[in-house]
């Protein structure tokens, strides 16, 4: 990692506590009576995680389904805050995923080009100005201007990653957005993520391990809510393969409990 460049994210003592009900009369109770008593158990989705990036670094973040990842990058693109720590984030962040959640489905996808671009500190004039480039990264053609209610998954991926490719970012979050894409847009992706690595910052979440030692420098393997190992890809890619074949995958993991 690069040592002598300054810190673009910085996490100590991160956690983040989502409340579990033991069935929907307990939530309605929550929501009457909860500045009184508590109906829910925490069910901790991370558990102090510190994390410190510099600026240039490409963080190739592992881990199995429901371990935290998600959760990790959420609280880093300002989705949720955290339960305890802090974090803090320096300069503009295109979340591809994130992004792509947050589309309006009743809009175009020249509308949600506008409100994105928006959302991300862009002029209305520069994302006017861009807009042409962003269409052609998209290759969605003539469904740029439908309702994105009538896009399949792949298409709304192709879209976010295509606004991320044109905002200028600082830090670049992938999270699994690649596995929905064609293999051509992939492709397409991984050569943009290669020349947008030489200026910017990546923090990249993908099953795919392949593209994990292609794009990153260094990996972050997080299990149960925790780091458990980082390091130079190779070494970290492989306990985690390891484990995967001896761990069993305990569904326990899944279950509230005190932080």
């Amino acid at each position: 990692m690069s040592s002598d460049a300054p810190v673009v994210i910085h996490a100590r003592h991160l956690a983040k506590a989502y409340p579990l009900y033991k069935d929907q009369g307990a939530w309605v109770k929550q929501a009457l009576f909860g500045r009184f008593k508590t109906y829910s158990r925490p069910f901790w989705a991370l558990r102090d995680i510190d994390l410190e990036v510099r600026r240039g670094d490409s963080i190739g973040i592992l881990g199995r389904n429901g371990c935290g990842k998600s959760t990790l990058l959420q609280i880093v693109c300002g989705m949720t805050r955290p339960t305890k720590g802090e974090i803090w984030v320096r300069g503009r962040v295109a979340p591809v995923l994130a992004l792509g959640a947050t589309f309006d489905q009743d809009s175009t996808g020249r509308q949600n080009v506008l409100i994105a671009g928006a959302v991300m500190g862009l002029k209305r004039a520069e994302i006017i100005a861009k807009f042409d480039s962003i269409a052609e990264f998209a290759g969605i053609g003539a469904f740029m201007d439908q309702q994105l209610k009538h896009y399949s998954t792949g298409m709304r991926t192709r879209l976010a990653f295509a606004i991320c490719a044109h905002v200028e970012a600082d830090v670049l979050i992938v999270d699994e957005a690649l596995s929905v894409g064609d293999a051509a847009f992939q492709r397409k992706c991984l050569d943009w993520i290669d020349s947008f690595k030489k200026q910017g910052t990546l923090l990249f979440v993908s099953h795919s391990l392949d593209q994990v030692r292609r794009l990153c420098n260094h990996t972050v393997w997080i299990d149960n809510g925790r780091i458990r190992e980082q390091g130079e890809p190779h070494r970290v890619i492989q306990s985690y393969v390891q484990a995967t074949r001896d761990e069993r995958d305990d569904v326990g993991r899944f279950s509230a409990a005190d932080h």
